[in-house]
């Protein structure tokens, strides 16, 4: 059930360049229960800024939810002034997560780049619940940028490839992935278009992606954040990405 409400800051920290993580609580958050899905995200006030922001779900602890966002634009840099015990108004949970609940005892490869990293972790501790063994690959341009290493140091074995080699392989998450792969059963991934087309293309076992999309309602009316599905035959020739994702089936989605 979506709930629009009016969250309470709890923190608001800047944990990478240009990256900010913040705990929001609210009784919406008990709601947050499936990885994947996202927050939509009122900032500013009146006019000022018209269109919500959709941000990822990073971690929920009883009824407190970390999203982690990047500064960007007007939106996102009001949201790093907002102080503990201020209020955010929200529209959550929005959209279909991860499918997580059937997977037990398998060896997943979780593989995040930028702002994609986040809701990975919050999945990667869903599977660990399942028994699921779990090795996670991140990327980033370079060290200055790298967050949430030991959060996921914490859920099993972490690489990280930054593109200048400042930190960790020099290179892309694909440079790791390729010697992991033949090991792992499934992969969840969530990142930049060109990352999740390289991933999709190298990866031969089951997996989902999660797409990065700039969104309008974030809840399917507007058909502003639409992507094309690979089934000729599909009567529709597409999906929505706030309500029939942000998660699809990797390969079953045009990467554009």
């Amino acid at each position: 059930m979506i709930h629009q409400e009016a969250v309470t800051v709890m923190s608001n920290k800047q944990i990478a360049e240009a990256t900010f993580e913040v705990e929001l609580k609210g009784a919406c958050v008990e709601a947050m229960t499936t990885p994947g899905q996202f927050v939509h995200v009122q900032t500013g006030g009146g006019w000022e800024h018209v269109l919500r922001r959709p941000l990822s779900i990073a971690n929920v602890e009883d009824d407190v939810v970390s999203i982690v966002y990047k500064v960007i634009g007007q939106g996102t840099e009001w949201l790093t002034n907002q102080k503990p015990g201020q209020m955010i108004n929200v529209l959550a949970p929005l959209g279909n997560g991860f499918p997580y609940e059937a997977i037990h005892n398998k060896r997943i490869l979780l593989i995040g780049g930028g702002v994609g990293v986040p809701p990975l972790y919050y999945l990667g501790k869903k599977l660990q619940e399942r028994g699921n063994e779990i090795t996670t690959v991140l990327g980033f341009q370079h060290k200055a940028a790298v967050f949430y290493e030991e959060k996921f140091q914490s859920l099993g074995n972490c690489y990280v490839a930054t593109n200048d080699g400042s930190y960790g392989t020099k290179g892309f998450v694909t440079d790791i992935t390729k010697e992991l792969y033949p090991n792992m059963d499934h992969y969840f991934t969530c990142g930049p278009t060109p990352m999740l087309q390289a991933v999709t293309k190298q990866l031969p076992i089951p997996g989902h992606v999660s797409l990065e999309e700039r969104m309008g309602c974030g809840v399917g009316a507007c058909f502003a954040c639409v992507c094309k599905t690979t089934d000729a035959h599909d009567p529709k020739g597409y999906r929505k990405i706030c309500q029939d994702g942000p998660v699809f089936e990797a390969n079953k989605v045009v990467l554009t």
